[in-house]
């Protein structure tokens, strides 16, 4: 053989073996790249691995390394904010009847660990000043108002707490408002116009008039994941609105909303999305 064809056929497969697995890295950190840019937003906490809305679940979800987790606002009878999903005490508490009925002392003599597991008897119902106090600056944190028609003034309660601790001007969307009720975000944008918003909706067609009225006070549009195609996330971007559907709880589904460019999941299970 040709000195110099040798030579040239050694140097070839020399290159496309190097190259192999330069490519296969340059693939896997463009995937990687891909998630990071998603964010990764623990449902009431890491609420597939511990008592949903509890201390346990939130230490959870920073532990498995999610960045924000979401809480559900509601507020108790002599006008505390507590941390729960339902407007009743029943599924997620060893108490029974409304939440609001309830004083903020009441509620804190209530089981809200042990429905889940034994080993969480004792969770507490946390309240959302105590939330922010313990996770500021360590994970970012997104504020559901929970039926907020049965709850008047929360609104105003919610900027309360925001403002006393200076988190009223978040930088960087570390802490998002959102709820179903459009009027309560829109209440809120007036008390807080600098605080990033987000708009709940359930799996229900909208319109791009909707669409540009969600736009005017709020940067998040957060549907439910049936809603959610590659084509939907491309209309909501083009009114500079980011979503982040809910709720994700098993692996396909994480994997299609990935793909589909989500701006944020909703998730129990936050290893679903980053599985670091």
């Amino acid at each position: 053989m040709n000195r110099y064809i040798f030579i040239f056929l050694v140097g070839l497969m020399f290159f496309g073996v190097a190259a192999a697995p330069l490519s296969t890295a340059h693939a896997d950190e463009v995937k990687n790249k891909d998630r990071k840019q998603t964010l990764n937003i623990a449902h009431r906490g890491a609420s597939g691995y511990a008592p949903e809305n509890t201390i346990a679940a939130f230490d959870k979800a920073v532990e498995m390394k999610a960045d924000m987790f979401e809480v559900d606002v509601q507020m108790s009878k002599d006008g505390e904010l507590v941390l729960i999903h339902d407007t009743t005490l029943d599924r997620t508490t060893d108490g029974s009847g409304n939440v609001g009925d309830f004083t903020y002392e009441e509620l804190q003599k209530l089981d809200a660990g042990s429905w889940f597991g034994e080993e969480f008897a004792g969770e507490k119902i946390p309240t959302l000043g105590e939330v922010l106090d313990k996770y500021r600056g360590k994970i970012g944190i997104l504020i559901e108002l929970k039926s907020p028609a049965l709850y008047p003034g929360i609104e105003e309660k919610v900027a309360e707490e925001l403002k006393a601790r200076n988190l009223d001007k978040p930088e960087n969307d570390k802490i998002i408002v959102q709820s179903f009720n459009h009027e309560s975000v829109q209440k809120v944008h007036e008390l807080l116009p600098s605080m990033p918003l987000g708009v709940l909706l359930g799996n229900t067609e909208v319109t791009d008039e909707q669409l540009s009225e969600f736009a005017s006070y709020a940067e998040y549009f957060n549907p439910n994941k049936a809603m959610i195609t590659k084509e939907f996330v491309d209309r909501l971007h083009s009114f500079d609105l980011q979503t982040q559907p809910y709720t994700v709880r098993d692996q396909a589904s994480a994997d299609y909303l990935l793909k589909a460019g989500v701006d944020g999941i909703i998730t129990d299970f936050p290893d679903y999305v980053d599985p670091r």
